[in-house]
């Protein structure tokens, strides 16, 4: 079974979380018995390795890994590329795959130019 988990950072204010949330349940609401969670590097919860526990537990045996970065930089070049390895270490038998970061997407650059055309002043 395939599991999806959504790469961030992690910051201290717990309401950055937030965007990753509405994207776990965009793609539930799409796919209801989809397997996804979010895994942060640092500063938050569940870390990369609670996130991915928590799929193996619901039953995933190969994980896609989607980070939700603009772009690669080191945390996605060289952290996640070793996040991932142990991961597969600790959990027999586990398939994890790394995908482009989002922000590298041309369908989401679109979405942001299109946005950035018509964004208004926020209330």
């Amino acid at each position: 079974m395939k599991g999806i988990l959504l790469y961030g950072h992690g910051a201290r204010n717990p309401e950055w979380a937030q965007p990753f949330h509405r994207i776990r349940d965009a793609i539930k609401a799409r796919a209801p018995g989809a397997l996804v969670e979010p895994g942060f590097l640092e500063l938050m919860r569940p870390t990369f390795d609670e996130g991915v526990a928590c799929l193996v537990d619901q039953g995933a045996t190969s994980i896609t890994v989607v980070p939700i970065f603009m772009a690669a930089g080191s945390h996605v070049k060289k952290d996640l590329p070793r996040l991932a390895a142990d991961a597969m270490d600790r959990h027999e038998g586990l398939l994890i795959e790394l995908v482009a970061p989002v922000g590298e997407a041309d369908s989401v650059l679109a979405a942001m130019a299109e946005y950035a055309m018509g964004a208004k002043p926020a209330d």
